[in-house]
């Protein structure tokens, strides 16, 4: 993000994928950045539109097969999502989206369908659905409080070489080993929904650090964190 401009958030294809409220993650960047008085500037890109590659901080939401499928084939012929962050710039995908971008993920029938490659990952079909609360300790690395979400999907994702897992799971699913989402660089990708950057100012602060280049002030949440607390001690096994 260049000093003397605008933040630029890029909702790639809520055409498409846009399940669950994920396009509240947007609306909860814009709001943390303006509350620091970052000026933001945001794009939504449907999906017969070609992705710019001059966005700080990209978004993709969950969706359902079909979509995923066809989301997929976009991306990788657009190339705009990779040449973006080779530039630098942050990225959170979430469900559909997270498993789009690895190697390959499970289709309607269950059947491996390509994804982007543009992360070290490959999702398949999981056995059931995963479906409720989804908690799990934030990797220490990251410096961000217990995650916390809902989930609703049928993946199983493995992590390659390289890839860190997001948190390690308390509650629900997520990966299917333990795990929750990953991260590399300055992508996330996660199956929290929530939508998750709602439920988890934290994270949402660490893709505007990663986006603004520094440390940000701090901004008054006392009063989510308390019902955030009184929410987790609802969900965290006693």
């Amino acid at each position: 993000m260049q000093s003397d401009s605008a933040l630029r958030l890029v909702w790639i294809y809520p055409d498409l994928l846009s399940t669950y409220g994920d396009q509240g993650n947007v609306l909860v960047l814009e709001q943390r950045a303006q509350r620091r008085g970052i000026p933001v500037e945001t794009v939504h890109v449907r999906s017969a539109d070609p992705v710019p590659e001059s966005g700080d901080i990209y978004l993709i939401g969950g969706g359902e097969d079909r979509p995923q499928i066809l989301a997929s084939e976009r991306l990788r012929r657009d190339g705009g999502l990779h040449r973006a962050i080779q530039r630098g710039a942050a990225l959170l995908a979430v469900c559909a989206g997270y498993q789009i971008m690895g190697t390959t993920f499970g289709g309607e029938e269950g059947q491996p369908v390509d994804g982007i490659g543009l992360i070290d990952i490959s999702s398949g079909r999981g056995q059931g659905r995963a479906v409720g609360e989804l908690a799990g300790e934030a990797d220490p690395a990251l410096g961000i409080p217990t995650l916390t979400g809902f989930e609703n999907h049928m993946g199983v994702t493995r992590l390659g070489a390289g890839i860190r897992p997001l948190a390690r799971t308390a509650v629900g699913v997520g990966n299917g080993d333990g795990t929750e989402g990953c991260y590399t660089g300055k992508i996330v990708g996660t199956y929290l929904h929530g939508p998750a950057l709602a439920r988890n100012p934290g994270l949402a602060d660490l893709l505007l650090t990663w986006a603004v280049g520094a440390q940000l002030p701090p901004i008054d949440d006392a009063w989510f964190d308390r019902l955030r607390e009184e929410r987790l001690a609802a969900v965290l096994p006693h």
